[in-house]
């Protein structure tokens, strides 16, 4: 099972869970955490592989990573501490799979919230991704990650959040890397699908002005989608809540404690 911490307040039954991107950890949420354990219970967990997730004897020998299995881990922690419903929130690749488990147990998600949501390739991130492909294996992985994160966060007000990931990416062996790389060969159709399929669950999407690879798509999205909002925070790139926390806690925080009510 992936490792979580949950933090339990004394009079909501209202949870949430903290879903964060590939090569991170739950400590991306360092500046979320005291704000929202005010308010709810706090569930913050460590994908397979990142933080203290350790790969286990399974995984070992288990190189086919899928967005489905990654997602069923989150549901299994969610189902071992008798959750029956929360609201989710994601960063980066984290609102990949927060959309995939509501696609697949819409009952279980109260609400999404979408930080630097991923919901679509453009032409420049799909070659990003192929060349990904082609250098994995030649390529020290942390020289790939530095990359990807600079070519996503290339502004001077983002390097924060790219420190953050790439001192976070330096916990991950080689092979771990590689495995969820392997992901990308199966996020198209998937993106495509999201796109095309309303589930009707409220969503917010919280996106940086300068988040330039991924917001196009996202607007689009809250144009043919119900119960979807967006908030742009201006001034702002891909990881919304370590650039502008306040902003990101104060919104999110109104937001589900009024669907909550």
């Amino acid at each position: 099972m992936l490792n979580y911490n949950t933090y339990l307040h004394q009079e909501s039954k209202t949870w949430v869970t903290f879903v964060h991107g590939a090569g991170g950890s739950s400590s991306i949420w360092y500046k979320q955490l005291r704000e929202f354990k005010k308010h709810f219970n706090v569930l913050l967990l460590d994908l397979r592989g990142h933080g203290d997730s350790k790969p286990s004897l399974k995984d070992a020998f288990n190189d086919k990573y899928t967005f489905d299995s990654i997602t069923d881990d989150i549901v299994e922690v969610v189902d071992y501490l008798e959750i029956e419903k929360s609201h989710f929130i994601g960063i980066s690749l984290g609102t990949i799979l927060i959309r995939n488990l509501a696609e697949k147990y819409p009952h279980r998600v109260e609400s999404m919230i979408m930080g630097g949501a991923i919901m679509k390739l453009d032409l420049r991130s799909q070659i990003l991704m192929r060349l990904g492909i082609i250098f994995k294996s030649i390529i020290p992985y942390l020289w790939l990650y530095k990359f990807f994160a600079f070519i996503i966060m290339p502004n001077r007000n983002h390097k924060e959040s790219r420190l953050l990931f790439v001192r976070e990416a330096k916990k991950l062996y080689q092979k771990e890397f590689s495995r969820w790389f392997k992901l990308t060969s199966e996020i198209n159709p998937l993106l495509q699908l999201f796109r095309a399929a309303d589930v009707g669950i409220p969503t917010l999407y919280v996106m940086g002005g300068e988040d330039y690879l991924f917001l196009p798509a996202v607007k689009k999205i809250v144009q043919k989608h119900t119960a979807c909002s967006l908030m742009t925070i201006e001034y702002c790139g891909h990881v919304v809540n370590v650039e502008q926390p306040q902003l990101f806690n104060h919104v999110v925080i109104g937001y589900v404690a009024d669907i909550s009510s």
